[in-house]
C-alpha cells in the first residue's frame, strides 16, 4: 500500500509540475516546433542586436561613397584701411573681402570602391545575422527534441514504477506464502527508491532545458511551456546526400557568405590601395569684394604630392595580405562545414539503424524475455533478480529508442545549421 502511495504521489506531482494551461488549448507555446521558432525569431535579442548591425551597416554605404562636404572661408584684406580707421570687418569698409568655396575631390574611382567596399561589408555583417538566426534555430530545435525526450523518458519511468509496484506485491505474496525469500520484497522496493530518484532527476532537468528554451524565446525561465506534440520526421535518404548538401552548404551557409563578402571587401581594398598612388585635389573658386561690388575671380586647383612611397607600398602589401587571409579562412572554414556533415550525416545514419534496431528487434525481444520470466517467477522456477534484470532490459530497449531518436533530431538540426535553412 505504501509503494502504490508512492507511485501514486510522484505521478500526482509530475501533473502538477506540468505546464499549467493544457486544458486551456494551444495559446501557450511549447508544444510545436514551428512555433516556437517563429517567437524566437520575433524576440530573440541575440538576433535582433545582429538585425540591428546588418542594418547599421547597410546605411554607411551612402556616406561611403559620398564627397566631404564643401569648406567656406572669408578673409577680410586691410581691415583698418591703412591705420585711417578702427578695425571693421564690413565687406564695403575694409580694402577687399574674399570668398572661397573649396570642395575635396578624390582620384578617379577611389568613392565608387569605398562604396563597393562598405556594400561588401555590409554583406558580410548580413551574413553575420544569418549565421546568428541559424545558430538560434538550431539550439531550439535541440530543446525541442530534449523536452520531447525527457517528457517521454518520464512517462516511461512512472510505467516502470507502476509495474514494479506490482512486482512488489507479487513477491510479497510469494513471501507471505514462504514461496520467496524477504530478500525479493525488498530488491523490489530499492527498485522503485532508484526509479523515484530518477524522477526526480529528470524533472530538474526538464525545468532547465525549459529554462534555456525561454531564455531563446526572450521569456521568463520559469514560465510554463506546452508539452511537446511530437518531433519532425526525418527526410529521406535521398535528401541527405553529402555531395548535394555540400554544394547546399556552398550556396547558402552564412558563415560562408560573409566570408565570401569579406575575400570581395578586400579585394576592393587592395585596388583602392594601389589609387592611393595617385593624388587627390581640392578646387576652390574665390570672388573678391571691393567696396561694394565683386570685381575679380579666382580659381584654385591644389593636389597633395604622393611623396611617401614607401608607406603606400608597405599599404598594398597590407592589403594583399589581408586579402591572402580572407581566402585562406574560407578555405578552412569550408573544410570544417565538409568535416561537420559527414559527422551529422554518419551520426544520423547510425541513430536511424538503432532506433529500427531497437524498435523492430531489442524492444520485442525484451518483451518477450520478461513475460516469460515474470511467468518463471509466479511459478518458482526463475529468481527474482532475472525477473529485475528482464524488466530492465525492456527499459533499455524502450530509452535506446528514444535516444536514437533524440541524437537523430539534434544531428538534423545540426546539418540544418549548416545549410543556413531547413531540409
Amino acid at each position: 500500500m505504501q509503494l502504490t502511495l508512492r507511485a501514486s504521489t510522484l505521478a500526482m506531482l509530475l501533473i502538477l509540475t506540468a505546464p499549467a494551461g493544457l486544458q486551456a488549448g494551444e495559446a501557450m507555446p511549447g508544444a510545436s516546433l514551428p512555433a516556437l521558432l517563429e517567437l524566437a525569431r520575433a524576440n530573440n535579442p541575440d538576433y535582433a542586436s545582429m538585425r540591428y548591425e546588418a542594418q547599421a551597416a547597410a546605411e554607411r554605404i551612402t556616406p561611403a561613397g559620398a564627397l566631404m562636404d564643401p569648406k567656406f572661408r572669408i578673409e577680410w584684406m586691410d581691415v583698418t584701411r591703412g591705420d585711417t580707421q578702427n578695425v571693421t570687418l564690413w565687406p564695403d569698409g575694409v580694402g577687399s573681402t574674399r570668398y572661397t568655396v573649396m570642395q575635396d575631390l578624390p582620384w578617379f574611382g577611389k568613392l565608387a570602391l569605398k562604396q563597393d567596399i562598405a556594400a561588401q561589408e555590409a554583406q558580410a555583417v548580413q551574413g553575420k545575422a544569418q549565421g546568428s538566426w541559424a545558430e538560434v534555430a538550431a539550439k531550439v530545435k535541440i530543446s525541442h527534441a530534449l523536452r520531447y525526450y525527457l517528457h517521454h523518458t518520464q512517462k516511461l519511468t512512472l510505467e516502470l514504477l507502476d509495474l514494479s509496484t506490482r512486482l512488489a506485491k507479487v513477491a510479497q505474496v510469494r513471501y507471505a506464502g514462504g514461496l520467496a525469500m524477504q530478500q525479493d520484497a525488498i530488491r523490489a522496493q530499492l527498485e522503485q527508491t532508484a526509479m523515484q530518484a530518477e524522477l526526480v532527476a529528470l524533472q530538474g532537468e526538464s525545468r532547465q532545458v525549459d529554462a534555456r528554451l525561454n531564455a531563446l524565446l526572450a521569456r521568463p525561465g520559469r514560465a510554463a511551456l506546452a508539452t511537446p506534440a511530437g518531433l519532425r520526421s526525418l527526410p529521406v535518404a535521398a535528401t541527405l546526400d553529402a555531395e548535394a548538401l555540400m554544394a547546399r552548404i556552398h550556396q547558402g551557409n552564412p558563415q560562408l557568405f560573409a566570408e565570401q563578402a569579406r575575400i570581395k571587401s578586400a579585394e576592393l581594398a587592395r585596388e583602392l590601395s594601389l589609387k592611393n598612388r595617385y593624388p587627390d585635389f581640392t578646387l576652390a573658386l574665390t570672388p573678391t569684394q571691393m567696396q561694394t561690388r565683386v570685381t575679380e575671380w579666382s580659381l584654385m586647383l591644389e593636389l597633395n604630392i604622393p611623396l611617401q612611397q614607401a608607406s603606400r607600398r608597405a599599404q598594398e602589401r597590407e592589403a594583399q595580405a589581408m586579402l591572402d587571409a580572407a581566402q585562406a579562412r574560407r578555405a578552412a572554414l569550408a573544410n570544417q562545414l565538409l568535416s561537420d556533415l559527414s559527422e551529422n550525416l554518419a551520426a544520423i545514419d547510425a541513430a536511424q539503424s538503432t532506433e529500427k534496431l531497437a524498435a523492430s528487434s531489442q524492444l520485442p525481444q525484451a518483451e518477450l524475455t520478461f513475460q516469460a520470466a515474470l511467468a518463471g517467477y509466479e511459478n518458482g522456477k526463475l529468481d527474482f533478480a532475472t525477473l529485475l534484470d528482464a524488466q530492465r532490459q525492456v527499459r533499455q530497449a524502450k530509452q535506446a529508442q528514444l535516444k536514437a531518436q533524440l541524437e537523430a533530431q539534434m544531428r538534423l538540426a545540426e546539418v540544418e545549421k549548416l545549410l543556413g535553412e531547413d531540409l
